[in-house]
């Protein structure tokens, strides 16, 4: 089944999850089971253990008429085989790996829904009811119960009471601490698809048909990269604790997790953009890139070129480009190029043929894993970080659109969009007969219109700055900081020298201050040696006259 089939059979009548708030379909207590569900078991070996995964099968609540199961086996040496009394189906595929096993149940199945089931996960009786009471709730639900690992013996045949059987056994700890963390994952979680595991997990077949089925290129991961692609295909993700499973031993995963993460970290950074930290190079190219723009490549060389390299030049490394146009029709004219009608055409598809980030599309198709879309308007170019505000406000405020006003005139509205691709997914699935997809957007994430001005968008050519500016203008900054630090030591040494003569004139200047006052002092000496001589001099004369009118006296 297409998408777009997958659309028309849902959309009428279905409630609208806004996010992962999967509370609002309140699923019935009673309801009345109507959906057929296929139960895929991938299996190597380990006989003993299938045999009581069976047996747990044979014993759901859910009805056994709607209720398929199909045992692949992986190539096991001695072959499977099932209990005489089994309903189930076995089938063989000899490519290894669980991926490749699911799949070819997946391609048997005839169910509404698909319940992933490892050969080692045994269901309570009520298990797969729990589960198919939310799928008869919404047809777009990726739904995982709740498994508990037990070390207990296995028993030869599978006992009554499972929980004396295998207790104590241990949570599925990490599982157990996102639902809590996110209040049941209802909290929009950045990524919900984790919850996508393998070992107890079931799917709206139409959905898996729209997001395609495992990736048998991974080596490990698979789950959670099947799960990226169902949230990208508009899946809610809902945690259903009445659905309990006992896993007969350990995973492999908890044996091993850091050998486990490596192997699978070094594919799944590929595939899933979500997990920004295992993207941490600054320039590569990755399978599937963050955000692809689209843009009309028929709109004019110097505006095309306008939008791209400015794209191009960007902060956000992890971009592709999309141009749209009739390239397969482009048939260049060699003998008069300058009068090619097509010449615009001729210069964009020359200018970015070989432009490993640009693609020359005949059609407005992007993969359906990137998690999101800018549709630009050629000549448009944002600023070096417009994007890269756009994705942030986008993720911070869990946004499905960001409608971006460039121009409003008499003639209209010109805008750009960041679309979040998840949210259009979910829109076109409860879309109603009628209504703008844009509408069914709000409600399920919503939207928000920005100035193209906050975000550095400007309209004609535009000189890119980009990473080889960023350099560039690094090295001025290096050369003149390093131009200040000289000027800056200079000056120190000026300041130096600038102290010493200061200390030198204060010398000077003390010693003057010494020099005047033994001056001052011997002036002061000499006035006193004036003033005794004056004196002397006038006592002398006084004396003189004295005697002289004493003997004039004395005479007569």
């Amino acid at each position: 089944m297409s998408v777009s089939s997958l659309e028309t059979t849902v959309g009428d009548d279905v409630r609208r999850v806004r996010g992962n708030d999967y509370r609002v379909l309140q699923p019935p207590e009673d309801f009345v089971p109507e959906l057929r569900v296929s139960v895929i078991i991938p299996a190597y070996g380990a006989q003993h253990k299938l045999d009581l995964v069976l047996r747990g099968l044979a014993r759901q609540t859910y009805p056994a008429e709607l209720t398929e199961i199909i045992v692949v086996d992986n190539g096991s040496s001695p072959p499977l085989r099932l209990p005489g009394d089994s309903a189930a189906r076995l089938i063989r595929c000899d490519r290894p790996g669980r991926a490749a096993a699911r799949n070819a149940g997946l391609a048997e199945a005839t169910g509404d829904v698909i319940h992933w089931l490892d050969s080692d996960v045994v269901l309570t009786p009520g298990a797969i009811e729990a589960h198919m009471r939310w799928h008869h709730a919404a047809p777009y639900l990726s739904v995982t119960g709740y498994i508990r690992f037990t070390s207990a013996p296995l028993p030869d045949t599978l006992p009554e009471d499972l929980e004396a059987a295998f207790e104590p056994a241990l949570p599925h700890a990490w599982l157990v601490g996102l639902v809590e963390r996110t209040d049941g994952l209802t909290a929009n979680p950045v990524r919900p698809f984790s919850l996508h595991v393998g070992g107890a997990t079931s799917v709206s077949a139409r959905l898996i048909e729209a997001a395609g089925p495992m990736d048998e290129d991974l080596v490990l991961g698979q789950d959670t990269e099947m799960g990226y692609r169902l949230a990208q295909a508009g899946a809610v993700f809902v945690p259903e604790p009445r659905a309990r499973a006992y896993h007969l031993g350990p995973t492999m995963r908890m044996r091993e997790q850091q050998r486990v993460d490596r192997v699978s970290h070094a594919f799944v950074a590929d595939r899933i953009p979500a997990y920004q930290w295992l993207r941490t190079h600054p320039a590569r190219r990755w399978k599937v890139p963050y955000v692809t723009a689209v843009l009309d490549g028929t709109a004019g060389y110097e505006a095309v070129r306008t939008a791209v390299d400015a794209l191009l030049a960007s902060t956000v490394a992890d971009l592709s480009v999309v141009l749209v146009g009739p390239w397969d029709r482009l048939d260049r004219d060699r003998r008069a190029p300058l009068k090619d009608p097509d010449l615009d055409l001729v210069l964009v598809h020359g200018h970015y043929e070989h432009e490993p980030r640009v693609r020359l599309a005949t059609a407005a198709e992007v993969d359906p894993s990137v998690p999101f879309v800018l549709r630009l308007p050629a000549g448009w170019a944002p600023g070096e970080d417009g994007v890269a505000k756009l994705l942030d406000l986008a993720r911070a405020e869990g946004l499905g659109l960001v409608q971006v006003l460039l121009r409003e005139s008499p003639e209209g509205v010109v805008a750009a969009r960041l679309e979040r691709v998840s949210a259009f997914a979910r829109a076109r699935l409860v879309v109603r007969p009628g209504e703008d997809l844009d509408d069914a957007v709000a409600d399920v994430s919503g939207v928000r219109w920005v100035t193209g001005e906050a975000y550095g968008f400007t309209e004609g050519p535009v000189e890119p700055l980009g990473r080889r500016a960023a350099y560039q203008a690094r090295v001025r900054a290096e050369a003149e900081a390093a131009r200040l630090a000289g000027e800056a030591e200079r000056l120190r040494g000026q300041v130096a020298k600038w102290r010493d003569e200061a200390a030198r004139w204060r010398r000077s200047t003390v010693e003057l201050r010494r020099e005047v006052g033994a001056l001052r002092r011997e002036v002061h000496a000499a006035q006193r040696d004036r003033r005794l001589d004056q004196q002397r001099g006038m006592r002398a004369v006084l004396s003189r006259r004295m005697r002289r009118a004493l003997g004039r006296r004395s005479r007569g």
